[in-house]
């Protein structure tokens, strides 16, 4: 079962909320990023099989950098965090290539659904 993720939040307690539930869940976490530069440079490391992006980070918002990994890997497979009120950035974020979206804070089952979608599981 592929499983390897990239977590990008700028929030180290949203990263290791998210880490939690998908490790508990089978999934391996290969890399973490704080903003979508970073994000960019780990997911070229890494080559996950999925990646979990916040959408209002420093340096680099979430819409950008998945634009910039869609322009490199246009097979990769996203999934936005994004906080209440922010609906009209979802839509951008898949709009650029994100495949699915999740709401803070995390609902386990809601972020393993959205993986299992993504993934094909």
């Amino acid at each position: 079962m592929p499983g390897r993720i990239l977590i990008v939040d700028d929030a180290a307690f949203m990263r290791m909320m998210l880490k939690d539930i998908l490790t508990k869940n089978g999934y391996e976490v290969v890399a973490e990023a704080s903003n979508g530069k970073e994000a960019i440079l780990k997911y070229e490391e890494s080559r996950p099989d999925l990646v979990t992006m916040d959408i209002t980070m420093p340096e680099m918002d979430g819409i950008t950098a998945v634009k910039e990994i869609i322009k490199r890997d246009p097979k990769a497979r996203i999934i936005m965090c994004s906080a209440m009120g922010q609906q009209a950035m979802v839509v951008d974020a898949i709009q650029a290539g994100a495949k699915d979206f999740v709401v803070k804070p995390f609902k386990p089952d809601r972020v393993i659904e959205a993986v299992k979608k993504v993934l094909g599981q």
